[in-house]
């Protein structure tokens, strides 16, 4: 939420854009509330509700702090300019410090560092996606998800507390001219997190997607393990016969799937695509959208690699030239080939992200994988669902 482009971001949390009228901020009118078990519907039905009146109760997950205005004024020092680690649509994003153990506010460089981000007052639409958050990352844990600490229901202000991620967001790394190039090892490592991440939401008995994967919404911690930031635009996936959930066309310009931003019909392949186009940005080192390219005409990465994916003796034109050519050639190749299998036309034709994440397994163990995925085997690769909140969740040390 809240895209950082006015000031460089630590810690990003991208806005989106609505497709039809491309402002910045819009999304869906409904949020659904099933995002985990049916022993959790009923508490993220009265969580919505509390927030909504702004009273907070005993419905509120025990793993989150509720933190008082106050008290995050006092750990981000009043919200200083200094503090400030990015800004946009939604908000601002500042970095703060609290106390390890009670989690309350102390001086800066004691203690552990936090990033809290803030609501605009008169963000409506930013609301909707503080809402979603907290219902999702409420309730959700996983090693490759941003951990959300607690948050501020007070009056007015609406805030959330995240653990720091040092590096920022993948994007700030992989784009920004002058900087050491995020090395291949690295890089294949950050795929794998991403993709165990999607595997996790698309195997919770209500297959959560994702909605919003791109470079700004990965952020990294201090060894560049990667997390999915930004819930704000998460959505139960379909359930019984549906196939697909209707939604308003929201995300970001080149990670979208075709189909999604034609129907609005979205699916678990949808986060498919836009892993894709992620992968594409890990190899070449491009931007999804690069308005610098082909004289200001809006070409998509996608559009532009497609013609050397397709064709193995020049897929390595694709390459990052600031790799050097330090990579192993037929893991690149092998890379190329399981990206154009996610960004196939047709969703049906998608590996299914289990898939995907075995076979990045299989290459960053052998540096080769078969250009073709193998059917899953989706009872050894299941990944469980949550089974209950999870108990109160304390800032550790590799916060910092």
């Amino acid at each position: 939420m809240g895209n950082c482009c006015l000031k460089p971001a630590k810690c990003a949390h991208a806005s989106s854009t609505n497709f039809s009228s491309g402002t910045t901020g819009s999304h869906n009118n409904e949020l659904k509330q099933d995002s985990t078990t049916s022993s959790q519907k009923a508490s993220l039905g009265s969580f919505k509700k509390s927030f909504e009146t702004s009273a907070v109760d005993a419905s509120v997950p025990g793993n989150l702090k509720s933190f008082s205005f106050s008290d995050l004024k006092n750990a981000t020092k009043n919200f200083r300019s200094e503090t400030l680690l990015g800004e946009g649509g939604f908000g601002c994003v500042f970095k703060g410090w609290l106390d390890e153990n009670t989690l309350a506010p102390t001086k800066p460089g004691t203690g552990i560092v936090v990033a809290v981000k803030r609501l605009k007052a008169e963000s409506f639409q930013g609301h909707k996606e503080w809402l979603a958050e907290v219902n999702y990352l409420g309730q959700l844990r996983h090693e490759n998800l941003v951990k959300l600490i607690g948050y501020c229901a007070e009056s007015e202000n609406r805030l959330l507390v995240y653990e720091f991620m040092p590096k920022g967001s993948l994007e700030s790394h992989l784009f920004r001219k002058g900087d050491q190039p995020i090395p291949w090892a690295t890089r294949m490592r950050i795929a794998i997190d991403v993709a165990r991440g999607l595997s996790f939401l698309h195997g919770l008995n209500a297959n959560v997607i994702y909605r919003d994967l791109k470079a700004s919404n990965i952020l990294l911690d201090s060894d560049y393990n990667a997390r999915l930031s930004d819930f704000g635009l998460a959505r139960d996936g379909p359930t019984g016969d549906n196939t697909h959930v209707s939604t308003k066309v929201v995300g970001t310009r080149g990670y979208a799937a075709p189909e999604y931003v034609a129907t609005g019909h979205l699916t678990p392949k949808s986060d498919v695509y836009s892993f894709g186009v992620v992968m594409l940005e890990l190899l070449s080192g491009r931007r999804a959208m690069d308005d610098e390219r082909a004289n200001f005409v809006e070409e998509t990465l996608v559009d532009w690699a497609k013609p050397f994916l397709s064709d193995p003796r020049r897929v390595l034109r694709i390459m990052d030239t600031r790799l050097g050519g330090q990579y192993s050639k037929k893991g690149a190749q092998a890379a190329a080939a399981l990206a154009l299998q996610c960004l196939h036309t047709d969703p049906k034709n998608r590996p299914p992200m289990i898939d995907v994440l075995t076979a990045l397994e299989k290459l960053n163990a052998t540096k080769d994988v078969p250009t073709t995925l193998a059917p899953s085997k989706l009872d050894s690769h299941r990944i469980k669902h949550v089974n209950s909140p999870c108990r109160n969740n304390r800032a550790t040390t590799n916060l910092i």
